[in-house]
C-alpha cells in the first residue's frame, strides 16, 4: 500500500471529523482533541508503514508545524476578544501572566530539579515550556466568536491569558539556553539575557505588534472604496496579518508570538462591529483546526512510538503536580482579593490551565538550538503532561462551564447554538 495515500485518507477523515465533532460533542463531557490523539495512537498501532512520529526524528518539522499552528491560533484569539484593551479591563489576564506564570515557572523548576533530578538548565526549560497555557486547545473555555457576546469573566480571563503568555514565556526558554555551559562567564550571559531576551525582545514584540495592527487596520478600514477589500479576500488578509507581523518581528529579534496577538487585538479595536472580524476569525479558526488535526495525530503516534518510554515516576509527578497543585493553588493565590471575580470563577480560572501545542513548540525550538541534558526525559514529561491535560480538561470543560453558566443564569453553549446568541454582559 502507498503510505502517501494512507496519510491522505487519515488526514482527510480527521479533517472531516474536526468539521463536525465540535458541535456534536457540545453536550457531552468530551473534547475532540482527545479523539484525535486516540486516532493517532490507533493509526500508529496498525501496521500501516506510517513515517516515524518521534519528535527526535523530525525536529524541524515539529518546530515549524507547531509554530505555525500557534501563531494562527493567536491571531484568532486576539480577534475574538470583544473587550477593548486597558490595564483596568485586562487586569485579571495580566495578573495571570505576570504573577501566576512566574510562580508556575518557579514551582516547576524546583520540582524538576529536586523531584525529577533534572539539571538546572533542563529544569528551567521544562518550566518555560509547561508554564504557559495553550491558545490552541482551550476553545471550550474561551470566549466565542467576535461579537457573539459570550465573554464572561472566566472565558475572558482564560482567553487573554492564553494570548499573552505564549509570548511572555519565551524569555525563560532563552534563560534555559543561557544556563547551558558556554565560553562566556555566567554573569555576562545573564546580563545579555536581561537586556536582549527579556527587555528588548518583549518591548519589540509589543511595539511592532501594535504598529502592525495600526497599519493593517488603516489598509482595511480607511482606504478609498475603490481600493477596499472584497469579503472573499478577508481570509487572505487574516493570514497576511499573522505572517507579516510574526515575520517582521522575528527579523528584528522581537517575540513574534507576542506581536501577532497584539496586532490582532489592535486590529479588533477598530470598527468592532464590522463583518471583517467575523470573516477573518472564521478563516483562522479553519486553518488552526487543520493544523491541530495533523499535530494531534502525530502526538498520538509519538506516544505509541515510545515517546513516554523514558518517563519516570518522579517525572510523571512533576506533570501531575503542575496540573493538580501548582496551577490551581497558584491561581487562587494570584486572584486573591480580585473584586470583579467571585470565588467560583477564581476556582474555574485557576483549574483550567490547559497545556498543549505551545509547549510542544517551545521544547522543539530549544532542543533544535542546543543540546540539553536528559532531552528524552524532557519530551517524556512534556508529552505525559499534555496528554493528561488534554484528557482531564477536555472531559471537565463542558460540565464545569455549563455549571458556571447556569449558576450565573446564562444559557449554556448547547442552548446558544440552537438559538440566536444572547449578549452576556461584562460582570
Amino acid at each position: 500500500m502507498s503510505v502517501y495515500n494512507i496519510v491522505l485518507v487519515l488526514v482527510g477523515v480527521a479533517i472531516l471529523g474536526v468539521a463536525w465533532l465540535p458541535s456534536l460533542l457540545e453536550k457531552y463531557p468530551l473534547s475532540y482533541p482527545i479523539l484525535f490523539i486516540g486516532l493517532g495512537m490507533a493509526a500508529y498501532t496498525l501496521p500501516l508503514g506510517l513515517p516515524p512520529a518521534d519528535p527526535f526524528e523530525h525536529p524541524k518539522l515539529v518546530t515549524h508545524l507547531s509554530e505555525l499552528c500557534v501563531i494562527i491560533a493567536l491571531t484568532g484569539t486576539g480577534l475574538k476578544i470583544d473587550r477593548p484593551f486597558s490595564l483596568a479591563i485586562w487586569r485579571t489576564p495580566l495578573k495571570l501572566v505576570l504573577v501566576l506564570m512566574l510562580l508556575t515557572i518557579a514551582g516547576i523548576t524546583l520540582a524538576g530539579w529536586t523531584l525529577a533530578g533534572l539539571p538546572l538548565s533542563s529544569a528551567v526549560l521544562l518550566a518555560a515550556c509547561l508554564a504557559p497555557t495553550d491558545p490552541v486547545l482551550a476553545s471550550d473555555v474561551q470566549v466565542g466568536d467576535p461579537g457573539e457576546g459570550r465573554e464572561d469573566n472566566v472565558r475572558f480571563a482564560l482567553t487573554g491569558e492564553a494570548g499573552l503568555n505564549d509570548g511572555l514565556a519565551f524569555p525563560f526558554v532563552y534563560l534555559a539556553l543561557a544556563l547551558l555551559p558556554a565560553a562566556l562567564p555566567l554573569a555576562d550571559r545573564m546580563i545579555h539575557w536581561l537586556w536582549l531576551d527579556l527587555l528588548y525582545r518583549v518591548a519589540a514584540g509589543v511595539v511592532l505588534g501594535w504598529l502592525s495592527g495600526l497599519l493593517l487596520s488603516y489598509l482595511i478600514f480607511n482606504l478609498p472604496k475603490k481600493l477596499s477589500l472584497k469579503p472573499s479576500a478577508y481570509g487572505f488578509v487574516a493570514l497576511a496579518v499573522t505572517l507579516t507581523s510574526y515575520g517582521v518581528t522575528e527579523l528584528l529579534h522581537g517575540y513574534g508570538f507576542l506581536a501577532v496577538f497584539v496586532a490582532a487585538v489592535t486590529l479588533r479595536g477598530r470598527e468592532r462591529k464590522h463583518e471583517y472580524h467575523k470573516q477573518m476569525h472564521a478563516f483562522t479558526d479553519q486553518m488552526e483546526r487543520l493544523l491541530i488535526v495533523i499535530i494531534l495525530i502525530m502526538l498520538g503516534g509519538a506516544i505509541v512510538d515510545s515517546l513516554l518510554a523514558p518517563l519516570t515516576w518522579s517525572g510523571a509527578m512533576v506533570g501531575l503536580l503542575l496540573l493538580l497543585v501548582l496551577r490551581p493553588l497558584g491561581g487562587l493565590l494570584t486572584l486573591l482579593g480580585a473584586k470583579r471575580v467571585n470565588l467560583a470563577e477564581r476556582g474555574v480560572i485557576s483549574f483550567f490551565g490547559i497545556r498543549g501545542i505551545g509547549s510542544i513548540f517551545y521544547l522543539a525550538y530549544a532542543l533544535d538550538k542546543a543540546e540539553f541534558p536528559q532531552a528524552r526525559l524532557l519530551w517524556a514529561i512534556l508529552g505525559f503532561t499534555v496528554l493528561v491535560s488534554v484528557v482531564l480538561h477536555g472531559v471537565l470543560a463542558t460540565p464545569v462551564m455549563n455549571w458556571l453558566d447556569r449558576r450565573h443564569g446564562r444559557k449554556i453553549a448547547a442552548e446558544l447554538s440552537e438559538n440566536e446568541p444572547v449578549k452576556v454582559a461584562a460582570e
